[in-house]
C-alpha cells in the first residue's frame, strides 16, 4: 500500500436515534445513525413504517387527491 493516500482509522463510538450505542472502526471518530439493530423492523419483528423524510405521509397525500379526483 503507497504510504499517505489512506484516511486515519479510529475506533468509531456510534449513536442511534432510539439511544443504542456500540463501538466499531470507522474514518470519523463519531457516528449517528437513524435506525440500528435493536431498533429496525427487519430484526425486531415490529410491523411499522420507517418514514425517512416524509415519503410515507407524501405518499399518502397524493393517495387522498386521487381518490378525490376520481370522485
Amino acid at each position: 500500500m503507497r504510504k499517505g493516500i489512506h484516511p486515519a482509522w479510529h475506533e468509531a463510538s456510534v449513536t442511534c436515534i432510539c439511544g443504542e450505542t456500540f463501538t466499531t472502526h470507522a474514518t470519523k471518530k463519531e457516528l449517528r445513525v437513524e435506525l440500528c439493530s435493536k431498533c429496525h423492523p427487519f430484526y425486531t419483528g415490529n410491523m411499522r413504517i420507517v418514514d425517512t423524510g416524509g415519503q410515507v405521509e407524501r405518499f399518502l397525500r397524493r393517495m387522498r387527491q386521487r381518490q378525490t379526483s376520481a370522485t
